[in-house]
């Protein structure tokens, strides 16, 4: 296998190969350029491969749609989905004609759930699955498996000397999990191709998932989003801030979202709740396109340690919400805020057991880290099964609760 990182074995492939045995439509989701067309292509290299990236393809699929359907090999891989939604319902038909398993492997750089007339034509007949930006973990082509570690309960302590080093962090954060940005030697090249990366997004896929009468707010937003990425969302504001109506930057907010390029993370609540904030946290999805809308460098984990602790907890976020994907469909992630301003940064559920995960650039834990996982632990009762402080230290120790520990962050590449 090629050595490069383009073709480094991708963890979604396992859960890819086992919707296709049962399912007739399966959709691989992601972000433009984060290696669904080379996982598919790799995964299973004797299926019929069409993109709709090719202008020809496109125009023959949306004047006919019925028509190309029928015209296609038995089974099927469609990249690019998105480009030609008119084609789904022609696909549902074909499918409810044979039900056969694995018939259309489709791929979409657009969350096809948040499209509206997409949605409905997709209803129980598909199933998902997610493919995120490379996580550190598949760099290290290691099993990625601190969170179901987390979720079982099996954390144990283990002293270890030394403290991970804050430049090899942030070249992690900073270069992000883009597989073209992250094969770039230097930082520079990284920056460069994760702006021209946005300026083509915008300019190319926007239109197709949002009805945009304008794309001149999308840069400025984003950009915005990234100065504000973990950090709770509030419309008012932004609107109030870029001086655009409130539907505009709704709509705008929308496209970033179904482009994978921001995430809304829901607020986590009880049936009790008044003294829980609602709002959702903003996280810019990829580390290194925030990293390089808001200018962070090498430096700033001493100069800016409050904007790098922001895009550190959005760089977590991700890789855990990633390994999630291959570890239990069933868990579910959200941000923990009260009045009081007591926060942890990641709550994941699985029905009523929560877990709680807070993140801290540092290499030192103290008493008080634990503070937002103490209160999370008392509003969820016995639903609370325990967490982690993921910290820039080398041992994994537990606190003065014993159900939560303090772990390495290089456990999220290690493990």
């Amino acid at each position: 296998m090629d050595a490069s990182p383009a073709w480094l074995p991708r963890h979604s492939a396992a859960p890819l190969r086992e919707a296709l045995a049962d399912t007739p439509v399966v959709c691989l989701l992601g972000p433009r350029q984060s290696g669904k067309s080379t996982l598919v292509r790799r995964a299973f290299p004797g299926r019929p491969y069409f993109t709709f990236d090719d202008a020809t393809l496109r125009e023959r699929a949306v004047a006919d749609p019925v028509g190309f359907v029928a015209g296609l090999p038995r089974t099927v891989t469609l990249d690019e989905i998105q480009r030609v939604a008119a084609l789904l319902p022609a696909i549902k038909l074909a499918v409810d004609e044979d039900r056969r398993a694995g018939r259309f492997l489709l791929t979409g750089s657009a969350n096809l759930l948040l499209l509206p007339s997409v949605s409905e034509s997709l209803a129980g007949r598909v199933e998902l699955v997610r493919l995120h930006p490379l996580t550190e973990a598949e760099k290290e082509r290691a099993p990625g498996r601190l969170l179901a570690t987390l979720l079982a309960g099996t954390l144990k302590g283990g002293i270890r000397p030394g403290t991970l080093a804050p430049a090899a962090l942030m070249d992690r954060v900073l270069r992000g999990g883009y597989p073209a940005a992250f094969r770039r030697a230097r930082l520079a090249r990284v920056r460069r191709w994760h702006r021209d990366y946005l300026t083509a997004i915008v300019e190319r896929d926007a239109r197709d998932v949002a009805n945009l009468r304008t794309l001149s707010h999308l840069d400025r937003l984003l950009t915005f989003v990234a100065l504000q990425t973990a950090q709770l969302l509030n419309i008012e504001t932004l609107a109030k801030h870029l001086a655009i109506r409130r539907e505009t930057l709704q709509n705008n907010f929308a496209a970033l979202e179904r482009l994978f390029l921001v995430r809304a993370l829901p607020a986590w609540h009880t049936d009790d709740a008044r003294r829980l904030v609602k709002a959702p946290k903003l996280h810019v999805v990829d580390s290194g396109l925030a990293s390089t809308l808001v200018g962070l460098s090498a430096d700033d984990w001493l100069t800016h340690l409050d904007r790098f602790g922001h895009v550190l907890e959005s760089f977590v976020v991700q890789q855990l919400i990633a390994q999630g994907g291959w570890t239990d469909p069933d868990i579910r992630f959200w941000h923990y805020r009260d009045k009081d301003q007591v926060e942890v940064d990641l709550v994941i559920t699985r029905g009523r057991e929560t877990w709680g995960v807070e993140v801290k650039a540092g290499a030192t834990v103290t008493a008080s880290d634990g503070h937002g996982l103490r209160r999370l632990a008392e509003q969820c009762g016995t639903s609370f099964r325990g967490g982690m402080i993921l910290y820039g230290g080398a041992s994994t120790f537990s606190t003065a609760d014993r159900r939560v520990f303090a772990v390495p962050l290089g456990d999220l590449w290690t493990r």
